[in-house]
């Protein structure tokens, strides 16, 4: 009898999981609302060309969902470098400060404009890198505050923001514009 509820409720775990799984995948695709409601709305002939369309799919998402994308993305490219043989939680400092920087080169990307390069933004990306790799949030504040000042710093960020770009269009990441490409071609590892 006992085994029978432990099978059930495994057996509803996994469909639950699943639905989940479901779900997500659908928001991540999805456009944002305020977006897609203007476009429902506006007439055939007033459609927004390409360009806006990408523009606004970018601009302004909710800090819960930027959180959720770019704790994603981050976790993808922590597994797209354990993969290829580096461990971001075991790299010098130096290495996870160039993460930090390509998380916020893809925190910039995904925000609105009037977000970009706030204290807010580097908090949140301080949080996530620091839970990735285990560099501590300040010393990624740091980072951050001073990304003009190295020219590895800078190449990561340009690649997290064309990185994160292409993944919110085709739901991957570019090798060439992926954290591990940015490590490995700009800095001696």
């Amino acid at each position: 009898m006992i085994d029978g509820l432990v099978v059930f409720t495994q057996a509803g775990l996994l469909v639950l999981l699943a639905a989940l799984a479901w779900r997500i995948l659908m928001l991540a695709r999805s456009e944002p609302l305020s977006a897609g409601s203007r476009q429902q709305a506006a007439p055939e002939t007033h459609r927004e060309k390409p360009a806006q369309k990408k523009q606004n799919r970018l601009a302004s998402p909710n800090r819960t969902e930027l959180f959720t994308h770019l704790h994603i993305l981050a976790g993808l490219q922590e597994r797209d470098c354990r993969i290829s043989g580096l461990e971001l939680s075991q790299a010098p400092e130096t290495v996870r400060a160039y993460a930090a920087a390509w998380l916020y080169g893809a925190g910039c990307a995904l925000c609105g404009q009037s977000e970009r390069h706030s204290d807010a933004l580097a908090g949140l990306v301080a949080q996530i890198v620091s839970r990735k790799t285990g560099i501590r949030q300040t010393e990624a504040v740091q980072t951050i505050a001073t990304l003009t000042s190295c020219e590895v710093l800078l190449a990561c960020f340009r690649a997290g923001l064309e990185g994160a770009e292409y993944w919110h269009s085709h739901q991957y990441v570019q090798p060439k514009s992926s954290l591990y490409a940015a490590i490995t071609e700009n800095a001696l590892i």
